[in-house]
C-alpha cells in the first residue's frame, strides 16, 4: 500500500516558509556552480530527518571525513547521527573516464540502479546524492531517460523524498542533460553565487522552482552562509490581512462547523499550470523529443456549448475531474473553456485508462445522469512530431476540433 503525499520539513528554510516542506516520495534537483552551498544545504536536508528520527541516505563521492569537517562549519556534529545511524554516509566511488571503460553507459547505468539496492537494504525517507553529475554524463540520452525513469519512480513509491545535486548546465549537452531529469524532477532549487572585483563571495541568491504541485509558487530570495549557522535566506512570508466580519452561522447540535478544523499537510498533488507555465513545460517537452525522440501526447478537453448541454456538468468541475484521473507527473492547463494536458506517457493503453478514469470519476452516482455528463465532455489528442517547433504550434494545432466524446469507444 503506497503512503499517502504528505509535506515534510526540509530544514530550508525558503522552502519550508513558503512551501511548508517537500513532498513524501517527491524528487528534487539541487543546482549550483562548486562552491555554492549545495553540500552545506544538503546537511542541513539531512540533520532535519534525524532530527525526526528517520534515515537519510547520503551518497557522496567525498571521505567521511570530509563531510563531517563541513558539518562542523556549521555547528553540526554529522558523526553523532551517523553513529545512531540516521545519517547513513555512502561513498561511491567515481565513474570512470570514457576511454577506461568499453561500454561507459552500461556502466553509469549500474550505478544509479545500485542506488535501489541500498534503499531497499536501509529504507530511509530521505536520500541525498552529492552531488550527482558525474554518474549521469551518458551518450546516449533515451539510455539516460530510462534508466533515470526507472530507479527514481521505484524510489518515488517507496516514499522517499530524493534530493539531487547537480553541477549548472554549462554547454548544450549538459543542458540537454539538466532537462531530462527535470521532466521527471518535482521541483527545482537552484543557488548562485558571484564574487567581486577582489575575488570576495557575495551572498548569492536561491531560487526555488515547482515542477508538480507546490502550487504556491516560484520564490527567490538572498541567501548566505554563515558560519556556525549554515545557509540563511531573508525569505518572508507575507501574510494577507485578515478581514472583519460578522459571523452568521447556524447552529446544528452535536455538529462541528468547518471552519474550526485545522487543516494538515496530508494533501493530494495538483498539477495544475498557468498558460505561460504550461508552455514553457511543453516547450522543454518538445525540446526533450528532438533531442531524446521522448514522445509524448497533448491533450484537449471540452464541454458542449450550455444550450446544447444534456446535464448540469460545469467547467470546473471538469477540471477537477481530470486533476483527480491524470498521473501526478502530467501537466495541466485550462485555456479559456479548454482544458490541455500533457500526458508524458506515450501508451494507448495508459490514454485509454485515462479516458475511463475521466468517466468513473463523473460526479454522480446515478448512473443515466452520468451517461448525460459523458455525452457532454469531447476530446481530442495529438501526438508530437517533428513538424511542431514550438508549444504556440501544438496549442494552434489542436485548437478545438471536437473529436469524440467520452462515451465513445477510444
Amino acid at each position: 500500500m503506497k503512503k499517502a503525499v504528505q509535506l515534510f520539513p526540509s530544514g530550508i528554510s525558503i522552502i519550508d516558509s513558503a512551501w511548508g516542506g517537500l513532498y513524501r516520495g517527491g524528487t528534487y534537483l539541487l543546482v549550483g556552480e562548486r562552491k555554492t552551498g549545495k553540500t552545506l544545504l544538503s546537511i542541513q536536508f539531512a540533520v532535519e530527518t534525524a532530527k525526526q528520527k528517520e534515515i537519510c541516505l547520503f551518497f557522496t563521492n567525498t571521505r567521511p571525513k570530509d563531510l563531517m569537517i563541513q558539518a562542523a562549519s556549521i555547528d553540526v556534529d554529522l558523526e553523532y547521527y551517523m553513529n545512531q545511524n540516521l545519517i547513513i554516509v555512502v561513498r561511491v566511488a567515481p565513474p570512470p573516464e570514457p576511454t577506461q571503460f568499453g561500454n561507459r553507459d552500461d556502466y553509469l547505468s549500474e550505478y544509479l540502479s545500485d542506488i535501489i539496492t541500498v534503499v531497499s537494504q536501509y529504507n530511509p525517507t530521505r536520500l541525498i546524492f552529492d552531488e550527482i553529475t558525474p554518474y549521469i554524463e551518458f551518450e546516449d540520452l533515451g539510455k539516460l531517460r530510462d534508466t533515470f525513469s526507472n530507479t527514481f519512480e521505484q524510489i518515488e513509491d517507496l516514499g522517499v523524498i530524493s534530493l539531487l545535486s547537480i553541477r549548472e548546465p554549462a554547454s548544450a549537452s549538459t543542458q540537454m542533460i539538466f532537462n531530462i531529469l527535470n521532466s521527471y524532477a518535482t521541483g527545482v532549487i537552484q543557488l548562485s553565487k558571484k564574487s567581486d572585483a577582489n575575488g570576495s563571495t557575495k551572498s548569492g541568491i536561491i531560487d526555488i522552482q515547482p515542477n508538480i504541485g507546490h502550487t504556491e509558487g516560484r520564490f527567490k530570495a538572498h541567501y548566505s552562509i554563515e558560519p556556525y549557522k549554515g545557509i540563511t535566506t531573508d525569505f518572508k512570508t507575507h501574510k494577507p490581512k485578515e478581514k472583519t466580519f460578522e459571523k452568521v452561522q447556524e447552529k446544528i447540535e452535536n455538529y462541528i462547523p468547518l471552519s474550526e478544523v485545522k487543516t494538515t499537510h496530508e494533501i493530494s498533488i495538483p498539477n495544475f499550470y498557468s498558460i505561460d507555465d504550461f508552455k514553457l513545460i511543453l516547450n522543454n517537452q518538445i525540446a526533450m523529443f528532438k533531442t531524446t525522440g521522448q514522445v509524448f501526447t497533448l491533450a484537449s478537453f471540452k464541454l458542449t456549448s450550455k444550450e446544447y448541454r444534456n446535464s448540469s456538468i460545469t467547467i470546473n468541475q471538469l477540471k477537477n475531474i481530470i486533476r483527480i484521473s491524470a498521473d501526478k507527473k502530467d501537466k495541466i492547463c485550462q485555456i479559456e473553456a479548454q482544458i490541455c494536458v500533457l500526458l508524458v506517457k506515450e501508451d494507448p493503453k495508459f490514454i485509454s485508462d485515462f479516458i475511463s478514469k475521466i468517466k468513473l470519476n463523473l460526479p454522480t452516482d446515478d448512473q443515466s445522469e452520468k451517461e448525460l455528463m459523458a455525452s457532454d465532455i469531447y476530446f481530442n489528442f495529438l501526438k508530437v512530431t517533428d513538424a511542431f517547433e514550438n508549444a504556440d504550434e501544438m496549442l494552434a494545432k489542436l485548437h478545438f476540433d471536437v473529436k469524440d466524446s467520452i462515451n465513445s469507444t477510444f
